[in-house]
């Protein structure tokens, strides 16, 4: 246990690294937290402030702080609500989708790039073992269902 254990915390520090390397070219703009929430917003839709909040796993105000900035640097926009004018909708400019694409992107290639120097046969368990560690932790995957039980499909706020 103890050697997958440090295999999973090694390979989580390149991950990390990778994040934080497609990140390195708008930290200006956006913090890790904010492009957590242009995500979330970019791959959900819109969504009023405490839902955005509980799915971001923040306090409403935290919320409101990050999006002030965001919709500052036109990234993110609140309007009122077409079917009810009382209440806010938040959502992500087309800006912000592109920022989100950009940094998406980046992600992949890097990615792609370590993982074309796998042979196949290594890749083919990566995914496996990847699908399954996702999957035991509460991270739903590309295609895996959504769980059924009430629990957050997406409990980091990530897709």
């Amino acid at each position: 246990m103890e050697a997958v254990t440090r295999a999973v915390l090694t390979a989580s520090r390149l991950l990390v690294a990778v994040a934080a390397r497609s990140l390195a070219e708008v930290e200006e703009r956006v913090t890790l937290p904010q492009f957590r929430l242009l995500v979330v917003l970019s791959t959900h839709g819109d969504a009023k402030l405490v839902a955005l909040a509980e799915r971001l796993g923040v306090n409403p105000s935290t919320a409101m702080r990050m999006l002030d900035r965001l919709i500052t640097a036109g990234l993110a926009e609140r309007r009122a609500n077409p079917a009810d004018r009382r209440e806010t909708v938040l959502s992500v400019t087309p800006a912000g989708d592109r920022l989100v694409a950009d940094v998406t992107a980046g992600r992949r290639r890097e990615i792609g790039a370590i993982v074309e120097r796998l042979a196949p046969a290594q890749r083919t368990a990566l995914v496996d073992a990847l699908t399954a560690f996702t999957e035991a932790g509460g991270e739903a995957s590309g295609g895996a269902a959504v769980p059924t039980d009430g629990t957050d499909a997406y409990p980091l706020g990530w897709t």
